[in-house]
Formats: structure tokens, sequence, C-alpha cells
């Protein structure tokens, strides 16, 4: 007879006493989306997990923590785990419908002013910290309603003020939320909306496992929206979603699933696709990518020994719900690893994480904004607009700059008009508090105030379709440029001109193709077929404009301490027209075309396009990248290839000249880097120039001209300036 003895299990940082055996302790199973998971099971414990007609079909072993998770399973009941041969308790796996959760799940749930945690269908509980609006208490609601979604320190509960003050002391705050949830924590109360902060599952204090959007992250959002909105103190039991970065990314999923309650979106600097990110033109995002990753594979540590601060210190104070959410952390998947292995767009991974895929199922209104020369997501996110096109109530908002650019002053008042007409379902008021927060905000960040913030347009509209009218003049698109150059000074948030237009690219715009010539030339007539080859090394040139490859607020800054270095010797080639007789205002997403041949069966490319100014200064305007894989090519063989180029939005003026520069991946980017093989400047690369050859092609709107006059290139935000050097080419 086996005897038992008591004992204390620590289990994150919570004591739980009970009585072993010898025995196995089979623990709990439950079913997930598409999962299953097991927790408080014998630890180094070999399982085996069976589906309702008793046939294997996952196995593992129980961790450190008690706990094991099963993925990719298909739906139904009677799944159990079997533990050192015993068997646990049956459940069902759940499948990916939104509305296979029963109603009573989000109507018998109360949230209250501060930290939360929200049932999910699985059985999971996420942090989800209340906000009011500034200076309101539960008893003068129903209040219009949003909800921020991510991974970060998001439901921290901390006082975001009180906080930023600390990180300035040096003297950090662990509860207080990160900054890059500012949108949900701050500025939508201050506009006047309760605001929602829901901690992503596997981070912070939620339970669950991170798992970088896979399915239960997506039916989570769902369940989230659902169980908001069924309560007494949001009005019209309908919320929206806000966000930057990580909490823009998550809105697309939970969009497309179609949520009831859901009113609208208002995603602001999100990527398109995962794959565009980690490899753009197939390369391997060595840079924000990879530190990114390694960043959200850290915070799903468990607490207290790993994850966010917030977690920790709410684990050390003796809150056992967000220690008892930490047992299933080391079940986290390898993220990068996750990356590296797709180096090809597998679209098993890559698919249901694509905002693309999902964007076309959104029906709801959307307030689309970014940076065409973002740092950290890139700007690929413009594809989205074309995914939207079956949603006529689309607002794009996009202007020059870095990452933080989406919520320049120019942009921050429409969100808030835009937040007020489709959740609020009001006139847009005038928001004295949100005004008030916009220079402290573009202080804190850029190091500059921005121009001030007009939270409303439309405050003395005479009705509430009168102010929808209004807000829909700003058109489908709206382009800021020369952000930097106005009314806020040298790098301050400013735009001095924008246009606005039907569809991206514009309708009326044309494909202008300039070909490649002797002598460095670029021109719209094409000259007798040359050749002309160089020796790319992204070894020749620094590796980004700036060093920094994480999250780092020193590109927003108004003048950064760019190196944006030129091209020496033989490591790249650069064509340049002459002085433009007119201005061109480039619209869209342009392409390189070369006549490639090459040493080297796989050779890496990048192409920069830029503005020579007629003062000999040079601005960046965009680049895109490509892994060309030519093959073994015989003598004089030459290869079609296409280096898609970033979006643009941008005016050449008059008396300016375009330039495009062919040279190993490298160089010219801010926080990207690029797992470009060394070359020792040993591979060859050559083009084929004139009739038949290499050209750039570039969207340019008809008759468009700039609207202000060629500023200065210095403090253009997200544009690096330089001294124009000729490449050895000539261009």
């Amino acid at each position: 007879m086996t005897c038992g003895v008591a004992t204390s299990t620590l289990v994150s940082g919570a004591i739980v006493s009970g009585t072993a055996s010898a025995t196995t302790t089979p623990g709990r199973g439950a079913g997930s989306v598409t999962e299953a998971y097991l927790t408080g099971a014998t630890p180094g414990a070999r399982v085996t997990l069976r589906d309702g007609t008793g046939s294997q079909v996952g196995s593992g072993t129980v961790d450190r923590l008690g706990s094991l998770i099963v993925r990719d399973l298909t739906p139904g009941p009677g799944f159990h785990f079997d533990v050192n041969g015993v068997a646990g308790n049956s459940f069902s796996v759940l499948d990916r419908s939104g509305s296979s959760a029963p109603a009573s799940l989000y109507r018998d749930q109360h949230l209250h002013p501060g930290l939360n945690y929200i049932r999910m269908r699985d059985g999971i509980t996420l942090a989800a910290t209340v906000h009011l609006p500034l200076g309101k208490t539960a008893a003068d609601g129903p209040f219009p309603t949003v909800i921020e979604y991510s991974g970060y320190q998001t439901a921290a509960p901390g006082n975001f003020y009180l906080g930023a003050a600390a990180q300035v002391a040096k003297h950090p705050d662990p509860l207080a939320p990160a900054i890059s949830t500012v949108l949900g924590g701050v500025l939508a109360p201050a506009a006047g909306f309760a605001s929602v902060s829901v901690q992503m599952r596997g981070s912070g204090c939620s339970g669950g496992a991170f798992d970088i959007f896979d399915w239960p992250t997506i039916l989570d959002g769902y369940d989230a929206i659902e169980t908001v909105a069924a309560q007494p103190w949001v009005a019209g039991h309908r919320v929206g979603m806000v966000g930057i970065s990580f909490s823009a990314i998550s809105q697309w999923a939970v969009a497309g699933m179609h949520p009831p309650h859901l009113a609208a979106i208002a995603p602001l600097s999100t990527t398109d696709d995962l794959y565009s990110t980690g490899y753009p033109g197939g390369i391997l995002n060595t840079g924000f990518a990879n530190t990114w990753l390694t960043e959200r594979q850290a915070d799903a540590r468990p607490a207290p020994g790993g994850g966010q601060p917030y977690a920790k210190a709410l684990v050390a104070q003796g809150d056992k719900q967000c220690a008892v959410n930490q047992q299933l952390r080391l079940q986290t998947p390898d993220l990068l690893g996750m990356i590296e292995d797709n180096p090809t767009r597998n679209i098993g991974v890559y698919e249901h994480r694509s905002p693309q895929y999902w964007a076309s199922k959104v029906n709801v209104p959307v307030f689309l904004a970014g940076a065409l020369q973002d740092e950290q997501v890139g700007s690929q996110w413009t594809n989205l607009i074309g995914a939207l096109k079956g949603n006529p109530n689309v607002w794009v908002k996009m202007i020059n700059g870095a990452h933080f650019d989406s919520l320049a002053p120019q942009i921050l008042g429409p969100w808030n008009e835009f937040l007020n007409l489709f959740v609020a379902h009001r006139i847009p008021p005038k928001s004295p508090a949100l005004e008030a927060h916009g220079p402290a905000l573009y202080l804190a960040t850029t190091s500059g105030l921005g121009q001030p913030v007009n939270s409303s347009r439309f405050a003395d509209a005479p009705s509430y379709q009168a102010a929808l009218n209004g807000f829909r003049r700003d058109g489908r698109v709206q382009v800021f440029f020369g952000n930097g150059t106005g009314s806020a000074g040298v790098g301050g948030m400013s735009a001095p001109w924008w246009r606005s237009y039907d569809a991206w690219p514009p309708s009326n715009s044309t494909q202008t193709r300039l070909s490649f010539g002797t002598g460095g030339a670029l021109s719209s007539q094409a000259g007798a077929a040359a050749q002309v080859s160089f020796r790319p090394d992204p070894a020749a040139r620094p590796a980004g404009t700036l060093n920094v490859t994480g999250p780092s607020q020193l590109p927003w800054k108004g003048t950064p301490p760019y190196d944006w270095a030129p091209v020496p010797g033989h490591a790249g080639v650069s064509f340049v027209t002459a002085p433009q007789a007119r201005d061109a205002v480039v619209i869209g997403q342009g392409a390189v075309a070369l006549k490639l041949h090459s040493s080297a069966p796989v050779t890496d490319l990048q192409a920069t396009i830029s503005e020579v100014r007629p003062d000999g200064k040079e601005t960046f305007v965009a680049s895109g990248l490509l892994r060309a894989r030519v093959g073994h090519q015989a003598p004089g063989q030459f290869t079609d290839v296409a280096i898609p180029l970033d979006p643009i939005g941008y005016a050449f003026r008059a008396g300016s000249r375009i330039r495009v520069t062919i040279t190993a991946p490298g160089g010219d980017r801010t926080s990207w880097r690029f797992a470009t093989p060394a070359t020792g400047g040993q591979v060859v690369d050559t083009l084929a120039l004139g009739t038949g050859g290499s050209a750039l092609v570039l969207p340019v709107v008809d008759g468009q001209r700039a609207g202000t006059p060629l500023p200065s290139c210095v403090g253009v935000r997200g544009q690096p300036c330089r001294t124009y050097v000729r490449t050895f080419n000539g261009g």
C-alpha cells in the first residue's frame, strides 16, 4: 500500500498545498480553439491525447509547472489526456466559429473600473483594466467605449502619467502601462470614451500561452468585445477597437470574425503581413522583426521569475489570479523558430495571422493610418487598402515619417472624429483634454511640440449627418506631404500640405517608365543597348542609418543623427534623371525592373529611390528588397527580376532629379537589418541598359503639382538627407 504525504508546490509564485501520492496526478484537461491544454498534472509525466474515437492525436511531456498544450487539432467532443497511463477528464476541442460561445459567457460577467479578469470561452482568463473618461465615475455612464488589445504591458493597472514621470526620473513604476498603450490608456479617456485595455493571452497577468495571433488569441478578441459590450456602462452596447502597432495588428482578425457588437476599428501603424515584415523581399529581417519576437518571447515567461514588470509585481503582492495564470507559460511556442523555419510564405503559418487576409472580411467602418517610412513594421500596410475595397466606410491617412507618426496632430483630430461618428454615433464634440494632451505627448516622444491638435472640425455641425458628410469630404485616401517642414518647426510633427484621392494608387495616376542608360542616365527615352557591372557588398556601408534595431524613440526625434552613407567604389550603381521640368507627384507602389546577370545563382539586392535637389542635397524617399534567384546563367544571359519598392507618397519638385540606386541590402533603413550573405565584393552583378534593358517604374499622378515650394531637406521626418555623391557609373 502506498502512503500519501503532505506537500506544498510552488506554481509561479502561488503556494498550492495538498496531499500527493506516488501515483500520477492527471491534472485537468480542457479544450481551447483548435487546441487542448492540461494543467495541474505531475511534472515530467508522459502524456497522450486521445480524441472521441480513442485515437491518439497528440503526445508530450508535462512541464515543470504541470502543464502541456497540444495544438492544431480537429474540433470535437470526447477528448481526454492519458497521463502516465491515467485517464483524465473528458472535454471538447472548440471550433473557430465566433458564435460558438454561449451568450451567458458575456452576460454573466461584470466589469468594474480598474483591473478585471475576463473569462474566455475555453476557461482562460485575460487581465483587462477599465479606464473611465477623465473626471467621470461609473454613475455618470453609460459611455461610448473602445478596447485596446495587445501583448504589451497593456492591462497594467498603474497610473500612466505617474509612470511616465517615474520613467523620466529613472525610477520605473512596474505597474505603469507601456507607452505604446497611450491610445486606449490615455487619449481615448481624454476624448470622453471609456476604454478597456485587454491583455493578450500568455502575457502579463493573462492566462494561457502566447501564440502570436493564432486562433485562440483571435477568438479571445471576439469574446472580449462581446463581454465588454454587455456591460451596463457601455453606451449602445457597442464598442470600437483602437491602438497603434501591436494593438493595431490585433484588430484585423478580430474584426474579420464579425463580433456582433463591434462598431468600428481604428488601427494605426499596422503591418499587412508578418511575412512582409519578417522576410522583406524574401530576405530574413534580423533587425527590428527579430528584436520584437525576442522581446515577446521574454514577456511570455512565467512571473515572478520572468515576464512583464506588472505581472511580477502583482504576483509578489499576492494577486492569486495573476499567479495561477502563469501556469501555461512554458508552453509558449518558439516564435523566432517559427519564422526562421518558414523562409517562404507557408500559408498554414502566415495566412490567418495576416491582416491582409482578414481585411477583405472586415465590414465595420475602418480608420487606417500609417507612415511611409515606418522603421518598425514597414510601409507595406498600404496593401490593406486594396483588400478593403469592398468596404465603403474606409478612411486612410498616410504621412511621411516614422512608426509614431501615425499619431501626428493632423491624424489624431480625425481619429477622434471617426470614433465619435461611428462608435459614439454623435456629432464629434471638441475635446479640450485631448488637445491638451497633444503637446505633452509629442514633446515626450519627439522632443518637439508638434502643431496643435484640432479635436473636431464639426463640433458646430447642425446634425449628425452634416458632420458625417463633412468627414467624408476628406476622401478615401488622404496623403500628408512634407511632415517635419510645417508650422511646428524643423522636424516638428506638421505637414504643410495634403491631397485626397479616390483610391490607392489614385485612378488618375500613370505608370511612368524611366530607362537605365549609360553614364548613369535615367530617362523616359531608352538609349542604345549597353551594360554596367557592380559588386554588391553588404559590408560596404553601415548596416543602417541609425544604430538601433529594437524599440527606440530615437527615430522619432525631429532631427535624428542619421548616418546615411554614400555608396563607395563599385559596391553599387545609380541612375539619375535630368532636372525635372515640372513637379512629379508619385502616389503608390513602384518597382525596379532589372535585366540581370549575376556571377552567383542568388544575389540579394536593394533599390533606393531619392530626390537629388538643386542645392546638391539628396533626400531619401523609399527602398525595396529582393532575393534574386537567377540560377547558373550562361555568359551574356540575362534574367528579368523586379524589385518591388516600398509605397511612395512624395512630390519630386521641378528642378530636382529622381535617382535610383542598386546595392546589396542595408545602409538605407533605420531599424531593419538583413540576413544577406557576405560577398567580400566577389559577386559581380551586371545590368542590361538602354533599349530592352532595366528601368524604374513610378506611379505619377497626372497633372498634379506640389502644394509648397521645395523645403529644406533637414527635418523631413523619416527621410534622411545627405550631400549628393555620384556612384562610379556616373549616376
